[in-house]
């Protein structure tokens, strides 16, 4: 075949000795790594002839891979590539492949949890994979119950500085998750969740914003707190923006400030920006984790065991691991949170509308006039400052 140019394209000039040599060496390496003793086949077509794919180097073929495992966008996209022929199958499952493997890849659907989805997960994260550790962690914990093996695996996770993992063990260390009563521990909660929230975590600046406003596991300091829940609204905020498309920015109707009327004497002067303050914004995308979650519990009932309850929080799917352990809501005591970051979140989504009757705000509208705050009240009279409900132990 000659180019354009008329010049013949070079020959490709491969020793049949060499390349048979590097093709078994290939094959035993990968029997070695996969632990397989069978040998494996060559097709009779093939057989004695060159095959520019065989000789690829392994690198090329891993550096490709590698890319595709980091860009996937589904578990699909990957699996397809590993069942494509036994060379890419084995290489597939290199560890330096599996450590790149993107959140959306490890994205396991609960329906379709098998023990072959859990070996994958495990080979992700004996690979260094901090995102399938703390996504197989947290299945291992509330799902699987198994809550050593979850707690260390979101541990691992966290020490190579997951925002994610860290958040989900100051929730675990907030509620005693896990234990009893007895083993909650506020001041290594409140130290993981300033550690999330320095890593840019919105659920963890949020949390942290409310425990510092109700002096819950550090000391009080209101204006800090609100300094926090307004970072965490511009993340949030900012996190909307990038992810919207340009066409709906062109319509502003949902960044228009529009506080239901019988709370709007409790909003105050917040501006109007902010999604804790009013803002209309679309409700975050769960996590794989929490979707997974999710999924699990509403495939078994609802319910995790009898006497538990899951977070009334739509996007969470925690569930309870032991009876009373969420904190309910002190107006209404009908719905029930992991963590203020959710209680804030289903708030100003859902709950706001569902709480109490107008007649009820109605009648407490003069017993709130002296509250300078601008916040709701809880059953002892002590006002968040928010425009949300407190929380009560159950």
């Amino acid at each position: 075949m000659r180019t354009r140019r008329g010049q013949c394209y070079p020959k490709v000039n491969m020793c049949m000795e060499n390349y048979n040599r590097a093709v078994k060496r290939r094959v035993e390496l990968g029997r070695e790594q996969m632990g397989c003793r069978k040998r494996l086949k060559v097709s009779p077509e093939f057989a004695g002839k060159c095959d520019f794919f065989d000789a690829l180097p392994d690198d090329l073929v891993l550096s490709i891979l590698c890319k595709l495992s980091s860009t996937a966008g589904c578990p699909a996209d990957f699996t397809n590539v590993l069942i494509t022929c036994k060379r890419l199958n084995w290489l597939g499952l290199h560890s330096l492949v599996l450590s790149k493997a993107s959140q959306k890849m490890l994205a396991v659907k609960a329906k379709n949890w098998s023990e072959s989805a859990h070996r994958f997960l495990k080979l992700c994260a004996d690979s260094g994979n901090v995102e399938a550790c703390y996504t197989l962690g947290m299945i291992r914990f509330y799902c699987l119950q198994n809550r050593g093996s979850g707690a260390s695996l979101m541990a691992k996770a966290a020490i190579s500085s997951h925002a994610p993992a860290l958040y989900s063990l100051a929730v675990i260390q907030f509620n005693g998750s896990g234990g009893s009563k007895n083993d909650k521990d506020l001041r290594a909660g409140v130290a993981l969740c300033a550690r999330a929230a320095f890593l840019g975590h919105i659920d963890a600046l949020r949390e942290l914003g409310h425990c510092l406003q109700d002096g819950y596991g550090v000391k009080q300091n209101i204006g800090e707190g609100r300094r926090f829940l307004v970072q965490a609204n511009a993340r949030e905020l900012a996190a909307v923006l990038a992810a919207t498309p340009s066409a709906a920015l062109a319509s502003d109707s949902w960044l228009t400030w529009n506080p239901v009327q019988h709370h709007h004497h409790l909003i105050g002067a917040g501006c109007p920006l902010l999604s804790d303050f009013g803002c209309n914004i679309p409700a975050p995308e769960p996590s794989p984790a929490s979707q997974f979650l999710s999924d699990w519990f509403s495939i078994r009932g609802g319910n995790p065991c009898p006497g538990l309850r899951l977070c009334s929080h739509a996007g969470c799917g925690r569930p309870e691991t032991r009876r009373h352990e969420f904190r309910r809501c002190s107006a209404c005591g009908a719905v029930n949170y992991c963590s203020r970051a959710c209680q804030a979140l289903d708030w100003k989504l859902r709950h706001k509308v569902e709480c109490a009757p107008v007649e009820r705000w109605a009648e407490e509208e003069a017993e709130n006039e002296p509250n300078v705050n601008g916040g709701d009240v809880d059953g002892n009279g002590n006002g968040n400052g928010n425009g949300e409900e407190a929380m009560v132990e159950s």
